[in-house]
């Protein structure tokens, strides 16, 4: 595939998929005789994985430690493991950080649909 069509296929500019590349999270991008970047099934799987991480709020540091150190084989498994074991904590941490927002705008909305229907008329406005 062309770059604008990876690019397509996972919302990424090429601008991002060259920076990837250039910052080594996205190596030996196959070319056609033209030179022109033609993206096989490899690459495509690990555009996949660096957006799906990303998009969870993994940092670019993070990616390049943990590519790095797949790129050097199964020595590094151990590690790798152990960083992705971090990230994970991060998660979990963030995940529940997100989970008490979502409750307490729950809350809040569910008064505010009381006063619209005119269920609350007592209400003084809070930040709680």
């Amino acid at each position: 595939m062309t770059i604008a069509e990876v690019g397509k296929k996972y919302n990424l500019t090429p601008d991002t998929l060259r920076y990837y590349e250039r910052i080594g999270l996205i190596s030996g991008v196959p070319r056609n005789h033209n030179g022109i970047r033609n993206y096989d099934n490899r690459t495509c799987d690990r555009i996949e994985f660096i957006k799906c991480m990303r998009n969870a709020g993994v940092e670019i540091e993070i990616l390049i430690e943990y590519i790095k150190l797949f790129e050097k084989g199964k020595s590094t498994v151990n590690q790798r493991k152990h960083l992705l074991e971090e990230q994970r904590e991060k998660l979990l941490e963030k995940q529940k950080n997100i989970n008490e927002t979502i409750e307490r705008l729950n809350y809040k909305l569910k008064i505010y649909d009381e006063i619209v229907e005119g269920k609350r008329k007592d209400f003084t406005e809070s930040l709680e």
